[in-house]
């Protein structure tokens, strides 16, 4: 009873446009498609499933004092995450120059301060099944992503304070 309670309260939950995790409801964007079972490159779907965060990247520049029980990786300007289904690099993380397709990590806004990177696509990677599906930070308006998930920079730094790698995240299901 109070396991299942402990396992309960340190899942996420995505629906409609809230996450719901530790007892609180929070704001967030997701894909501009909403959610999809088959997921796909390039279609603008957040997927639906149980995934975890397995590493969590950030903007030492622009954050100081990131609580979290992950080890951090800096983003370093170089840094970058490869789209390109073609390419033996996709799904993974890449330095430019780059010669095949990626998203740039380190951005001039701030949706990338913080990346939590999620084990979607992750084991094994399949071609074309979508790639960089994050957890970031949201924009003023909480616009849609390409198929992330995104929150307030407060909650996310909220979240990821509790957080770990047996957190259950439950996209859209």
């Amino acid at each position: 009873s109070i396991l299942i309670y402990i396992i309960y309260i340190m899942s996420m939950r995505i629906k409609n446009n809230y996450l719901v995790y530790n007892g609180k409801k929070y704001k967030c964007s997701i894909g501009r498609n909403g959610f999809s079972d088959k997921k796909k490159e390039g279609d603008g779907c957040t997927p639906t499933g149980v995934f975890q965060v397995t590493e969590i990247l950030f903007r030492k520049d622009k954050l100081k004092h990131l609580i979290t029980n992950y080890h951090l990786q800096v983003i370093s300007p170089s840094d970058g995450w490869c789209d390109d289904p073609s390419s033996s690099y996709y799904n993974k993380k890449i330095k430019f120059p780059f010669s095949d397709s990626a998203e740039k990590l380190f951005r001039d806004d701030d949706r990338y301060d913080i990346v939590c990177v999620t084990n979607h696509n992750q084991n094994p990677i399949i071609s074309g099944r979508g790639s960089a599906i994050f957890i970031h930070v949201a924009s003023n308006n909480y616009s849609a992503t390409a198929g992330c998930i995104a929150l307030s920079l407060h909650d996310l730094t909220e979240i990821l304070s509790t957080l770990n790698n047996t957190s259950e995240l439950h996209f859209g299901i």
